[in-house]
Protein backbone atom coordinates (compact mmCIF):
# COMPACT_ATOMS: atom_id res chain seq x y z
CA UNK A 1 0.00 0.00 0.00
CA UNK A 2 1.20 3.50 -0.74
CA UNK A 3 1.99 5.92 2.09
CA UNK A 4 -1.18 7.96 2.49
CA UNK A 5 -0.14 10.68 4.93
CA UNK A 6 0.18 14.08 3.30
CA UNK A 7 3.57 15.76 3.82
CA UNK A 8 3.64 18.26 6.67
CA UNK A 9 4.57 21.15 4.38
CA UNK A 10 1.51 20.43 2.21
CA UNK A 11 -0.79 20.38 5.24
CA UNK A 12 0.73 23.65 6.51
CA UNK A 13 0.26 25.34 3.13
CA UNK A 14 -3.36 24.19 2.79
CA UNK A 15 -4.28 25.24 6.33
CA UNK A 16 -2.63 28.63 5.78
CA UNK A 17 -4.64 29.25 2.60
CA UNK A 18 -7.93 27.69 3.70
CA UNK A 19 -7.96 28.14 7.45
CA UNK A 20 -8.53 24.38 7.83
CA UNK A 21 -7.29 21.24 6.16
CA UNK A 22 -10.49 19.82 4.67
CA UNK A 23 -12.55 21.78 2.19
CA UNK A 24 -15.67 19.66 2.60
CA UNK A 25 -16.57 18.71 6.14
CA UNK A 26 -19.90 17.03 5.35
CA UNK A 27 -21.53 15.01 2.59
CA UNK A 28 -25.14 14.27 1.76
CA UNK A 29 -25.06 10.50 1.06
CA UNK A 30 -28.17 10.64 -1.13
CA UNK A 31 -26.32 13.09 -3.39
CA UNK A 32 -23.04 11.16 -3.41
CA UNK A 33 -21.40 8.86 -5.96
CA UNK A 34 -18.42 6.60 -5.45
CA UNK A 35 -16.57 6.53 -8.76
CA UNK A 36 -14.29 3.52 -9.25
CA UNK A 37 -11.80 4.16 -12.03
CA UNK A 38 -10.30 1.39 -14.20
CA UNK A 39 -10.25 -1.47 -11.70
CA UNK A 40 -10.05 -3.88 -14.63
CA UNK A 41 -7.97 -6.97 -15.33
CA UNK A 42 -5.76 -5.04 -17.75
CA UNK A 43 -4.58 -2.89 -14.82
CA UNK A 44 -4.88 -5.31 -11.91
CA UNK A 45 -3.77 -8.75 -13.13
CA UNK A 46 -0.19 -9.90 -12.63
CA UNK A 47 1.71 -9.54 -15.89
CA UNK A 48 -1.02 -7.41 -17.48
CA UNK A 49 0.20 -4.83 -20.02
CA UNK A 50 -0.64 -1.91 -17.73
CA UNK A 51 -0.20 -3.73 -14.42
CA UNK A 52 -0.43 -1.58 -11.29
CA UNK A 53 0.52 -3.92 -8.42
CA UNK A 54 -0.81 -1.65 -5.66
CA UNK A 55 -4.23 -1.67 -7.37
CA UNK A 56 -4.74 -5.17 -6.00
CA UNK A 57 -4.04 -3.91 -2.48
CA UNK A 58 -6.72 -1.20 -2.51
CA UNK A 59 -9.55 -3.58 -3.47
CA UNK A 60 -10.79 -4.14 0.12
CA UNK A 61 -10.99 -0.38 0.76
CA UNK A 62 -12.92 0.26 -2.46
CA UNK A 63 -15.37 -2.53 -1.62
CA UNK A 64 -15.84 -1.10 1.89
CA UNK A 65 -16.55 2.33 0.43
CA UNK A 66 -18.99 0.84 -2.06
CA UNK A 67 -20.93 -0.94 0.66
CA UNK A 68 -21.06 2.18 2.83
CA UNK A 69 -22.14 4.40 -0.07
CA UNK A 70 -24.97 2.08 -1.11
CA UNK A 71 -26.13 1.58 2.48
CA UNK A 72 -26.40 5.35 2.93
CA UNK A 73 -28.43 5.84 -0.26
CA UNK A 74 -25.64 6.86 -2.62
CA UNK A 75 -24.57 5.50 -6.00
CA UNK A 76 -21.57 3.43 -7.07
CA UNK A 77 -20.25 3.95 -10.62
CA UNK A 78 -17.78 1.52 -12.21
CA UNK A 79 -15.77 3.31 -14.89
CA UNK A 80 -13.95 1.15 -17.44
CA UNK A 81 -11.36 2.33 -19.93
CA UNK A 82 -12.77 1.22 -23.27
CA UNK A 83 -10.98 1.45 -26.61
CA UNK A 84 -12.47 -0.45 -29.54
CA UNK A 85 -10.17 0.58 -32.39
CA UNK A 86 -6.53 1.57 -32.75
CA UNK A 87 -7.49 4.89 -34.35
CA UNK A 88 -9.56 5.84 -31.30
CA UNK A 89 -6.40 5.98 -29.15
CA UNK A 90 -3.76 6.51 -31.82
CA UNK A 91 -2.05 9.43 -30.10
CA UNK A 92 -0.99 7.21 -27.22
CA UNK A 93 -0.60 3.92 -29.05
CA UNK A 94 1.53 5.36 -31.86
CA UNK A 95 3.66 7.78 -29.87
CA UNK A 96 3.81 7.13 -26.14
CA UNK A 97 4.31 3.35 -25.89
CA UNK A 98 6.19 0.75 -27.90
CA UNK A 99 4.27 -0.98 -30.71
CA UNK A 100 4.31 -4.27 -28.81
CA UNK A 101 2.98 -2.72 -25.60
CA UNK A 102 0.44 -0.72 -27.57
CA UNK A 103 -0.90 -3.86 -29.20
CA UNK A 104 -1.24 -5.68 -25.86
CA UNK A 105 -2.84 -2.67 -24.20
CA UNK A 106 -5.39 -2.21 -26.97
CA UNK A 107 -6.30 -5.90 -26.80
CA UNK A 108 -6.95 -5.53 -23.08
CA UNK A 109 -9.09 -2.42 -23.44
CA UNK A 110 -11.48 -3.78 -26.05
CA UNK A 111 -15.00 -4.39 -24.75
CA UNK A 112 -15.69 -8.07 -24.27
CA UNK A 113 -12.03 -8.95 -23.73
CA UNK A 114 -10.76 -10.50 -20.51
CA UNK A 115 -8.62 -7.45 -19.85
CA UNK A 116 -11.57 -5.08 -20.10
CA UNK A 117 -13.57 -6.89 -17.42
CA UNK A 118 -13.65 -5.73 -13.81
CA UNK A 119 -11.08 -7.35 -11.53
CA UNK A 120 -12.86 -10.41 -10.06
CA UNK A 121 -12.36 -9.31 -6.46
CA UNK A 122 -14.39 -6.14 -6.97
CA UNK A 123 -17.92 -6.30 -5.57
CA UNK A 124 -20.44 -4.65 -7.94
CA UNK A 125 -24.10 -4.86 -6.96
CA UNK A 126 -27.52 -4.42 -8.48
CA UNK A 127 -28.30 -0.78 -9.13
CA UNK A 128 -24.69 0.26 -9.73
CA UNK A 129 -23.80 2.31 -12.79
CA UNK A 130 -21.35 1.19 -15.48
CA UNK A 131 -19.58 3.84 -17.53
CA UNK A 132 -17.27 3.36 -20.51
CA UNK A 133 -14.67 6.10 -21.04
CA UNK A 134 -12.28 6.53 -23.92
CA UNK A 135 -9.89 9.07 -22.43
CA UNK A 136 -7.99 9.31 -19.16
CA UNK A 137 -10.68 11.51 -17.58
CA UNK A 138 -14.17 10.10 -17.23
CA UNK A 139 -15.50 13.63 -16.78
CA UNK A 140 -14.13 14.99 -20.04
CA UNK A 141 -17.36 15.54 -22.04
CA UNK A 142 -16.03 13.72 -25.09
CA UNK A 143 -14.92 10.75 -22.98
CA UNK A 144 -18.20 9.68 -21.38
CA UNK A 145 -21.60 11.00 -20.30
CA UNK A 146 -21.01 10.41 -16.61
CA UNK A 147 -21.40 14.06 -15.60
CA UNK A 148 -24.74 14.31 -17.39
CA UNK A 149 -25.97 11.06 -15.82
CA UNK A 150 -24.92 12.12 -12.32
CA UNK A 151 -26.47 15.58 -12.58
CA UNK A 152 -29.76 13.99 -13.69
CA UNK A 153 -29.67 11.97 -10.48
CA UNK A 154 -29.00 15.01 -8.31
CA UNK A 155 -25.43 14.08 -7.45
CA UNK A 156 -23.29 16.81 -5.87
CA UNK A 157 -20.47 14.86 -4.19
CA UNK A 158 -17.97 12.72 -6.11
CA UNK A 159 -15.58 10.28 -4.43
CA UNK A 160 -12.74 9.12 -6.68
CA UNK A 161 -11.02 5.76 -6.22
CA UNK A 162 -9.14 3.36 -8.49
CA UNK A 163 -6.05 3.47 -10.69
CA UNK A 164 -3.81 5.13 -11.67
CA UNK A 165 -3.84 7.83 -9.00
CA UNK A 166 -1.82 10.26 -11.07
CA UNK A 167 -3.35 9.53 -14.48
CA UNK A 168 -7.00 8.54 -14.90
CA UNK A 169 -7.99 9.15 -11.28
CA UNK A 170 -6.37 12.57 -11.10
CA UNK A 171 -7.67 13.58 -14.53
CA UNK A 172 -11.20 12.52 -13.59
CA UNK A 173 -11.05 14.19 -10.18
CA UNK A 174 -9.79 17.50 -11.57
CA UNK A 175 -12.44 17.59 -14.29
CA UNK A 176 -15.18 16.67 -11.82
CA UNK A 177 -14.08 19.54 -9.60
CA UNK A 178 -13.99 21.93 -12.54
CA UNK A 179 -17.57 20.90 -13.31
CA UNK A 180 -18.51 22.02 -9.78
CA UNK A 181 -18.89 18.62 -8.15
CA UNK A 182 -17.57 18.57 -4.58
CA UNK A 183 -14.83 16.05 -5.19
CA UNK A 184 -12.79 13.79 -2.91
CA UNK A 185 -9.82 11.56 -3.64
CA UNK A 186 -9.39 8.69 -1.19
CA UNK A 187 -5.75 8.42 -0.13
CA UNK A 188 -5.70 4.67 0.49
CA UNK A 189 -8.15 3.68 -2.25
CA UNK A 190 -6.17 5.00 -5.22
CA UNK A 191 -3.12 3.29 -6.69
CA UNK A 192 -0.17 4.43 -8.81
CA UNK A 193 3.04 2.81 -9.99
CA UNK A 194 5.19 4.67 -7.45
CA UNK A 195 4.71 6.21 -4.01
CA UNK A 196 6.00 9.62 -5.06
CA UNK A 197 3.56 9.89 -7.96
CA UNK A 198 0.68 8.93 -5.69
CA UNK A 199 1.56 11.49 -3.02
CA UNK A 200 2.25 14.23 -5.57
CA UNK A 201 -1.28 13.88 -6.93
CA UNK A 202 -2.89 13.92 -3.50
CA UNK A 203 -0.84 16.98 -2.51
CA UNK A 204 -1.77 18.87 -5.66
CA UNK A 205 -5.42 17.91 -5.51
CA UNK A 206 -6.07 18.95 -1.92
CA UNK A 207 -4.23 22.21 -2.51
CA UNK A 208 -6.33 23.47 -5.40
CA UNK A 209 -9.15 21.18 -6.46
CA UNK A 210 -10.96 19.35 -3.68
CA UNK A 211 -10.45 17.19 -0.63
CA UNK A 212 -8.39 14.13 0.29
CA UNK A 213 -9.60 11.63 2.88
CA UNK A 214 -8.69 8.14 4.03
CA UNK A 215 -11.15 5.29 3.58
CA UNK A 216 -12.05 5.35 7.27
CA UNK A 217 -12.56 9.13 7.23
CA UNK A 218 -14.68 8.96 4.08
CA UNK A 219 -16.91 6.25 5.50
CA UNK A 220 -17.23 8.29 8.67
CA UNK A 221 -18.44 11.30 6.67
CA UNK A 222 -20.93 9.13 4.79
CA UNK A 223 -22.31 7.60 7.97
CA UNK A 224 -22.48 10.98 9.68
CA UNK A 225 -24.40 12.35 6.69
CA UNK A 226 -26.74 9.39 6.79
CA UNK A 227 -27.45 10.11 10.45
CA UNK A 228 -28.30 13.74 9.67
CA UNK A 229 -30.72 12.68 6.94
CA UNK A 230 -32.36 10.33 9.40
CA UNK A 231 -32.78 13.17 11.87
CA UNK A 232 -34.38 15.35 9.19
CA UNK A 233 -36.87 12.64 8.28
CA UNK A 234 -37.76 12.09 11.92
CA UNK A 235 -38.46 15.79 12.42
CA UNK A 236 -40.76 15.98 9.39
CA UNK A 237 -42.63 12.75 10.12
Amino acid sequence: MHPSELPAHVIDRVVFRRGRLHGFENVDPAKTVLVVIDMQNVFCAKGAPVEVPVAREIVPNINRLARATRAAGGIVAWVQMTISRHEDWALVLDNLVTPALGERTLAGLKPGSEGHALWPKMEPAAGDLYVAKNRFSAFLPSSSNIAEVLRARGIEYVIITGTLTNVCCESSARDAAMMDFKTFMVSDANAAIADDAHLATLSSFIGSFGDVRSTDDMIGLIEKGQGKEGEKLAKTA
